[in-house]
């Protein structure tokens, strides 16, 4: 008897498990940046390669940062909604070119509209890795002191701009 309780035990304790973790959403994958700085950085601009952006340059604003690339699919699905978001002039908005070639985004900025204040340039991908990006496209907000105060990963919808960002920019006195 005891030969086939502890193989079946296991099996029921790792069944669980599993269905415990097929419920859970993917997208919330809980990020430890939250509540801290964000990284340093200094990057090219992605349309003034000769222009270098850091973060002590956007110290004591509020900013967005959104990170995209020409060849993401999911990011094409959420250029609409940060179109429309950027014409509000409600924050600073940047985006992060994450893995990409200068021509390709730039030709991809031109085609669907270009949201943001300035595009840093990203390609190989070390400021993405400082920020936790676990893929394109995420979009951080950051506020006056420099601090990580959201994460969402995955396209943003005018659901989420207008239910989660916006209310945390008011929050953080935009």
């Amino acid at each position: 008897m005891n030969r086939y309780f502890w193989p079946l035990a296991i099996f029921v304790v790792l069944a669980g498990f599993l269905g415990f973790g097929l419920k859970l959403d993917p997208r919330e994958v809980p990020s430890p940046l939250i509540g801290k700085p964000a990284p340093q950085f200094r990057l090219a601009s992605l349309p003034r390669p000769e222009q270098f952006i850091q973060k002590q340059d956007l110290a004591g604003k509020v900013w967005v940062l959104n990170v995209w690339a020409s060849w993401c699919t999911a990011c094409r699905e959420e250029h609409p909604a940060l179109v429309a978001f950027a014409r509000r002039k409600a924050v600073p908005m940047y985006g992060l070119d994450y893995k990409d070639a200068r021509s390709a985004a730039l030709a991809w900025l031109r085609q669907g509209g270009d949201p943001y204040d300035d595009s840093l340039s990203d390609s190989d991908g070390r400021v993405g890795i400082d920020f936790g990006v676990y893929g394109v496209p995420e979009t951080f907000v950051i506020d006056r002191a420099g601090v990580i105060r959201y994460k969402h990963i995955g396209p943003l919808t005018p659901e989420v701009l207008r239910d989660e960002i916006e209310p945390l920019l008011r929050k953080l006195d935009v």
